[in-house]
Formats: C-alpha cells, structure tokens, sequence
C-alpha cells in the first residue's frame, strides 16, 4: 500500500504515534476485566468534555455511520414525522434513511454550497409538521460547510419538539460543539475525523428525554442504544467490547485534552484560514457560497476549468499529497482538504496549497 507525505484527506486522517501504540498491547477479554470498565468510563468522561454535556454517551464498536442509523433505529417507529433540515450530501442522506425505516419525513432542503440562515423558515416547518425529531448536519464535510445550531436548539425547545438529531462526526474536537447549551438530545460522533484514531468507535450523547424514548420504541438490533443504558452500571454490554478500540479511543481523547480544546479550535481554524488564503491566490476557487458557513476542519474546493478531478488527484499524487474528491451531485466537480485532526497544520497545509499551485 502507497502512503503519502502530504496527507490532506478529509478522514480517515493520518493517525499519531501515540494512538498506534494502542494497537501493539495485548489486552484481556473486555466482557470479564474491570479495566476495560475503567477505560470505558474515561472514555466517556473525556467525550463529555469535548462535547460539553452531562448527557451519558454510548460508545459503541464501528464507524461512525454505526451511531447515525442506530440512533434513528432507536427512536423511531414507522410513521413518526422527521423534519430533516439538509445542505448536503449527507443531510438529504440521513433524511433518505429516516424514510427507509418508516418514518414520515420531510426534507426543509437548500443548495449544497449554503447553509441555514433563515431561520423564520425552519420556525415555520417545525410549526407546520410538528415533527418528533429534527436533523441535521453540523460539518457537511462534502460541502466543506458548517451549520450553526444554537438557534435551532432554541426553536425545538420553544415549540416542544422532542428530539434533535446533530451528527458532529466531522466537526467535533475541530469546533465547538456545545451539546447541553444548544439542546441536543442525540449527538453523533465517529473517531476518525478531528480526534485522529482509526475508523473503528462510533458514539452517541443520549439526552434523558431520549433514553426515554429509546425505552418506549425497544429496538433490539446491533446497533441499538437501548442496552448502553445500563451496559455500565450491569458491567454488560450487548456485544463483545473492542479493547484496542477504546484504548486508541482515549489515546485521541488524552492528546485532544492534553492541548487543550480552545488551543485545538484556534489550531483548526488558523490552518483553515492560512488554506483559503493560499488556495485563492493560487488562483483557486471555494466551492461554498458568499455567506455560508465554511468549516474549520475542511476546505471544499471547486474543480478548475480545463481538468477532471481524475487527472488533478493524478497529478496531485505524483507530488506526494493526497486528497478528498466529493460525492452525489458534487463528485467530479468539487475536492477537498482535510485539515482536521493531526492534519489541522500549517506546515501541512502550506505544502498541500504548493503541490496545487504546481499542477494548476
């Protein structure tokens, strides 16, 4: 397998040394040894504090598209109305999910390249659907966009909606993302973006109103939530624990909290800014719109006239770096630049824009 001296894709990222070692130590059985408990336990006290939240999180085994259905799974029954709030690739993905288990979805859908400002519009939608959960997509990495929240969490508690539904996996440890303050109820995560471990944990910040929906809707599948209400206090999780996972889990935790979170956002952002800055004077064009949100931990870039996206990943590749293209309606037309994580680096990011201004 090649590697790249450059890595820019946008997750999984270019994993550090000190969560490798994880991988190296031969653990026990998860099921019968109290450490795996304890690590258990610091795992989730360290994602609490990224994530800003009393909430209790479910860490389960996979990537993180594990927590995005098995959060819908657990609270949904057929018929149940979803207002899927989508700017993205995978904000009318998750919509389309919703609708394949039955649920009565309604999609309040905008361009790829913006992100929510008119919030008299959702306001309107959430009054006329009533809807049991609202989702959505803070980081659509896709899109290299990010969708502000604090205002949606202040319109579902002001007309009662029961649950929203963020999935974080590409923003969380890059940007705040502040889980109590804005109402979230189910907050999905995956290890392989900002907290730079292999694509192997997934979890979920559970709100008490939703571990009581969970309770009512009793789905019993491998990727239900239900059991990691009391997996802790029983010592009994639903499936055999993956030890080296939680132990490379708590390695990206530790380097993450060891920085400092309002180090590790400053970090994110500049290496954003020192990108964008580069990429346009070397004659390269964002794909976000003026206005929209960009993201810190990804930068979209439109593909320029006169190549494919083949060719410059081609070209980009024989230079050492390596990037993301898109997907749906944007593949072939827009790459992407993850500094996210480990790669959140100027020094990184300033070789990435080089190769570019090279092949362009």
């Amino acid at each position: 397998m090649q590697t790249y001296p450059i890595p820019m894709v946008p997750g999984p990222v270019r994993v550090p040394p000190e969560v490798l070692a994880a991988y190296a130590v031969d653990f026990g059985s998860g099921d019968l040894e109290p450490e795996f408990l304890e690590l258990y336990n610091r795992c989730e006290a360290g994602l609490q504090r990224i994530l800003a939240t009393k909430n209790k999180v479910a860490i389960q085994t996979g990537e993180g598209m594990l927590a995005l259905w098995g959060a819908l799974k657990s609270c949904l029954r057929p018929g149940e109305g979803v207002l899927s709030i989508a700017t993205g690739v995978f904000g009318y993905g998750v919509a389309d999910m919703a609708r394949s288990i039955g649920a009565e979805v309604r999609t309040l859908g905008l361009a790829y390249d913006q992100t929510v400002q008119d919030w008299s519009a959702v306001e309107a939608a959430i009054v006329e659907f009533r809807p049991k959960m609202i989702t959505i997509i803070h980081c659509e990495t896709p899109s290299g966009t990010l969708n502000p929240l604090e205002e949606l969490g202040r319109l579902k508690r002001k007309h009662g909606v029961p649950l929203l539904y963020v999935d974080a996996v590409a923003s969380l440890g890059g940007a705040p993302v502040l889980v109590d303050e804005w109402g979230i109820d189910l907050l999905l995560g995956g290890s392989q973006k900002a907290l730079s471990v292999p694509p192997a944990m997934s979890f979920v910040a559970v709100s008490e109103a939703a571990w009581r929906v969970i309770e009512e809707v009793d789905y019993p599948g491998y990727d239900a939530l239900k059991p990691f209400a009391t997996a802790q206090r029983d010592f009994y999780f639903p499936y055999t624990p993956y030890w080296h996972g939680m132990a490379a889990l708590e390695a990206g935790i530790r380097l993450l909290l060891e920085e400092g979170l309002e180090q590790v956002f400053a970090r994110h952002e500049q290496a954003a800014a020192r990108c964008r800055a580069l990429l346009a004077e070397g004659g390269y064009e964002l794909f976000p719109a003026p206005g929209a949100v960009q993201s810190p931990t990804v930068t979209a870039v439109k593909v320029p006239q006169g190549t494919t996206w083949a060719e410059l990943d081609r070209k980009a590749r024989e230079h050492g770096l390596v990037m993301g293209g898109s997907y749906g309606p944007l593949a072939g037309k827009v790459f992407r630049l993850g500094h996210m994580g480990s790669q959140a680096h100027l020094g990184l990011v300033e070789q990435a824009v080089e190769v570019l201004r090279k092949i362009r």
